[in-house]
């Protein structure tokens, strides 16, 4: 069993294409982590760039040996960090993307597969999509990344669990769009889905949100820290930046998965085989 740790969520705004100045951001927000002795900060989806970039792609894309994800390596030094970025790959493709970085070195990025391209986004327009989605080994147990849309599709999470992660990191920009009763149509579906996820795929869930106005757009923060059991047991603010720091306890991972066997009890064969005749079927139903 691990020990008990300390989760911090950069609920913040960054500055559309400014890649200096949303750097000296993650510093501040990796010196206060240190402080408060969180053990693994998170940041949201494109934090060193500002999410609606269209023609910006280009010009603020790093490749993983790029001094500015050096600089961020060597200032966390024992602090665990999720820094979200634009990635440009050896093929000058161009991915949204998140790195996870462990004693100063980027051990696992994860490339955003889903990108929506529909209402007020338009992502497949200047991204590449990823093509997998892998859970890793962490010093705090094995983890997997879904960057925003990739929440949205119940398949991504099952893949991540059923590769035994026990943490889910959701890095998003989520706009603000419409209501339901007095909340935000947005923040209900995340919240659901966040809890959702933690409580059927027994794992941790941290969801963290940016805030901030951005080419029209708002961005509504509330970022969560979820329990195996679907518990909200931290909640960041709306709208205002913040730094949300839970203490994880692994033992309720254990207590979730005593209590009851989702993950083990999926029966990974039949879901193959019917997706693979759902599959077929879609295909003659097109010719």
């Amino acid at each position: 069993m691990r020990d008990p740790f300390r989760v911090g969520l950069a609920q913040f705004s960054p500055r559309l294409g400014a890649v200096d100045a949303n750097l000296q951001r993650h510093l501040e927000f990796i010196e206060q982590a240190r402080a408060s002795q969180v053990d693994l900060l998170v940041f949201p989806e494109l934090s060193l760039t500002g999410y609606y970039l269209r023609d910006l792609v280009p010009e603020v894309a790093q490749g993983r040996d790029s001094t500015v994800l050096q600089r961020l390596s060597k200032a966390a030094r024992d602090l665990s960090l999720i820094v979200c970025f634009v990635e440009e790959t050896e093929d000058h493709r161009f991915h949204n993307a998140a790195a996870y970085i462990e004693d100063g070195d980027i051990r696992y990025v994860h490339r955003k597969v889903y990108l929506p391209t529909y209402g007020m986004f338009d992502e497949q327009r200047y991204f590449d999509a990823g093509d997998c989605f892998r859970a890793f080994p962490t010093r705090f147990g094995r983890m997997g990344v879904l960057i925003c849309e990739d929440l949205w599709h119940p398949s991504s999470a099952l893949i991540l669990a059923q590769s035994r992660a026990n943490l889910l990191v959701c890095p998003t920009a989520s706009p603000s769009r419409g209501m339901q009763t007095d909340r935000l149509y947005s923040a209900e579906v995340y919240d659901l889905a966040c809890r959702t996820y933690a409580h059927f795929f027994q794992v941790f869930c941290f969801f963290c949100n940016r805030v901030g106005f951005e080419d029209g757009g708002n961005f509504w923060g509330g970022s969560l820290v979820v329990t195996p059991f679907g518990e909200v047991s931290e909640r960041g603010p709306l709208l205002e930046e913040s730094l949300v720091i839970a203490t994880i306890d692994p033992d309720l991972l254990r207590r979730a998965r005593i209590g009851a066997s989702f993950a083990k009890d999926e029966r990974l064969d039949l879901t193959i085989r019917e997706l693979r005749r759902v599959s077929d079927e879609r295909d003659a139903d097109q010719h």
